[in-house]
């Protein structure tokens, strides 16, 4: 899933940048990359993994056609003694994007569809919320995230669902949207599932996995790469995901996301990275072969969506847009390429610059954190000549106020329920079938002093409910990924009318009301 935080905006940095701009080249401060690699990096990214609690972490640098670094850094697993090394696999999440859309791009090229075709061309039964946005559809539309739907949403019904990827693209018409078709960004799993889903409709049947390993990781030599997470956790060198965003650090269960695999699926390890790296970089070709035309890669790289024209006063970058699965701006003066990924327990980036012939990829396995950031801003200051900042002490002081905040609401919800307060009902009044016109129906059962939510589309998933006070009850989840939040009943005198619910806005922003049936 797409991973991303907010920053506060100074000025200092921004500042500089300009100046640097205005000096001859002899006077602008060399490149340090390099030298940072080779002297810095090691213990650098050490620091990082004890300020940021991560257990482990793989780095990729290549350089002018050059690997200057694949390495691992800490533990695949808390207690284990078993590093991280350049083969270590780690689930990619959304860097699987611009898998999806390489392969729409190159099959305009093969003539089979263009990227502005309908939908509905396509997949016949395809519906968006309201009409006018149905007829007028696209996968570009799908590509670049301008169905006008919230970032993320749709997404807590999805992932890590029962649902099978026909259930999901049905679903979707389901996604009242909050902005105009078209007209914001709005980051869009499920979108680039149903764009998944084109390729078996134009292909006789071949799937979107199956063209990826064909086309893509198996003429690039990504043996390590794995277009799907099914089976994860029985393949060997592996690393284990974990998360501190609701108290201290704790192991996660491993996400079952292949319904959604066109968006997220791809598992993937440092030393196979260097390969996609080296096939960005160069144009489509990839050892002395030319393995798609460069025609499908710019595809890729055309500005479909304008993400954000806020600059940066901390980073120096002014925009941010958004092509085929890659997001495009500007950082010190150049042209930078670059994705997010985040799953439950992992968040990493894959970023290239061709006028540089740079690119960097970080893998992590600890999902609260910004320092697969900071190490990714790191070594493009170092190579692009930007003067040195911290960017992991930076990024962690603008964090803080935020994890403290929430470590604080989790300690609040514990004292209310601590209270031991009276309900103002029984709890069985609680009880029944409840449902939300996307997600559809989940079941609340009177359990002694407790609720709990079983959920049709997860199976393994329950939610308990602890009474705090009025209709308020905290949430917890079986599954601590989903968090810890309050829940709130709505009634009209006797009848209980409607229970709200709300999960980590990692995995969706919204919360979703169900009405009891």
């Amino acid at each position: 899933m797409f991973f991303r935080f907010a920053f506060c905006r100074g000025l200092a940095l921004g500042l500089v940048a300009l100046l640097l701009g205005a000096l001859p080249a002899a006077a602008q401060p060399r490149a340090y990359g390099g030298r940072f690699v080779h002297d810095s990096l090691a213990a650098y990214v050490q620091r990082g993994l004890r300020l940021w609690d991560i257990p482990g972490l793989a780095v990729v640098v290549v350089k002018d056609g050059q690997v200057v670094a694949a390495q691992g850094f800490g533990v695949r697993a808390v207690g284990e003694p078993a590093p991280v090394d350049a083969n270590t696999l780690f689930m990619i999440a959304s860097n699987t994007k611009l898998f999806t859309g390489t392969a729409l791009a190159q099959l305009e090229e093969e003539k089979r569809l263009t990227l502005n075709d309908p939908v509905r061309q396509h997949l016949p039964g395809y519906r968006l919320f309201d009409s006018t946005s149905t007829k007028l559809v696209s996968i570009r539309d799908l590509l670049g995230h301008h169905l006008g739907t919230r970032t993320f949403q749709g997404d807590f019904t999805f992932w890590n669902s029962n649902l099978s990827r026909a259930d999901i693209v049905d679903k979707m018409r389901n996604l009242r949207p909050v902005n105009p078709f078209r007209q914001t960004y709005g980051y869009c799993n499920s979108g680039f599932l149903a764009a998944g889903e084109i390729i078996p409709q134009v292909l006789d049947g071949k799937r979107w996995e199956d063209w990826v390993q064909q086309r893509l990781l198996t003429p690039l030599g990504m043996a390590r790469t794995y277009p799907l997470t099914a089976g994860y956790a029985q393949r060997e060198n592996i690393a284990r995901p974990y998360s501190d965003a609701f108290g201290p650090l704790i192991p996660l269960p491993f996400d079952q996301i292949d319904n959604l695999a066109p968006a997220a699926g791809l598992v993937s390890c440092a030393n196979d990275l260097t390969h996609w790296l080296k096939f960005q970089l160069d144009s489509g070709r990839y050892a002395g072969r030319q393995v798609l035309p460069w025609a499908t890669l710019r595809r890729t790289r055309a500005v479909n969506t304008l993400v954000s024209d806020v600059k940066s006063s901390i980073l120096p970058s002014h925009f941010s847009m958004y092509g085929l699965g890659i997001f495009i701006g500007d950082y010190a003066g150049r042209q930078v390429f670059w994705h997010t990924g985040g799953a439950n327990g992992f968040v990493t980036n894959v970023c290239f610059v061709p006028e540089e012939g740079l690119g960097i990829a970080v893998l992590t396995n600890q999902d609260n954190q910004s320092f697969f950031e900071a190490l990714r801003y790191q070594l493009l200051d170092a190579y692009l000549a930007v003067p040195y900042v911290d960017r992991s002490r930076q990024l962690y002081t603008l964090a803080r106020p935020g994890r403290e905040e929430s470590q604080r609401n989790i300690a609040e919800l514990a004292t209310r329920v601590q209270r031991k307060n009276r309900p103002t009902r029984d709890l069985r009044t609680y009880a029944g079938v409840y449902r939300n016109p996307v997600y559809g129906t989940v079941t609340v059962e009177a359990q002694g002093r407790q609720l709990q939510v079983h959920f049709a589309n997860h199976p393994g998933l329950v939610a308990t409910l602890d009474y705090m006070d009025g209709e308020q009850f905290r949430t917890t989840y079986s599954n601590p990924a989903y968090g810890i939040f309050p829940a709130l009943f709505r009634a009209e005198g006797a009848r209980v009318r409607t229970m709200e619910l709300r999960v980590n806005p990692f995995l969706e922003q919204d919360s979703y009301v169900f009405s009891k049936q």
